[in-house]
């Protein structure tokens, strides 16, 4: 696939997630997954990552409070550290999580803390 949308994501995705990741994430894709890989890389990434009126680190604060309200801890874990890439600080990603513990609930917040702190020790030896 080939076209300016997906080629803004892709940048975007590499410099947020890092590029080892994505670049593993489209050689492990196969028929069957290749064309999410692409749909995510296009539209998440290029279409709505790539636009000006947010920050990347904005964008992060604001999928850091979601993917906890998901339970979704693999993409919390990647999104912690692509927080971290795009320059937010350790303290504001805590208090999104504590965001995360009055709105969505306790239990969503106490595993959000455990991935995060994993997260950021991983990143930090990275």
């Amino acid at each position: 696939m080939s076209n300016e949308k997906f080629e803004k994501g892709l940048a975007i995705r590499k410099q947020v997630l890092g590029e080892d990741y994505v670049n593993r994430s489209l050689k492990n894709a196969d028929e069957f997954s290749l064309p999410l890989q692409e749909l995510v890389t296009e539209y998440c990434w290029g279409a709505v990552w790539g636009r000006e009126e947010l920050s990347k680190p904005e964008r992060s604060l604001i999928n850091l409070a979601m993917i906890s309200a998901l339970n979704r801890p693999h993409e919390l874990k990647l999104h912690v550290k692509g927080a971290l890439r795009n320059g937010v600080p350790k303290e504001k990603i805590r208090e999104v999580l504590l965001q995360v513990a009055i709105y969505c609930g306790v239990p969503a917040a106490v595993d959000s803390f455990r991935i995060a702190k994993e997260a950021i020790a991983e990143f930090e030896t990275e």
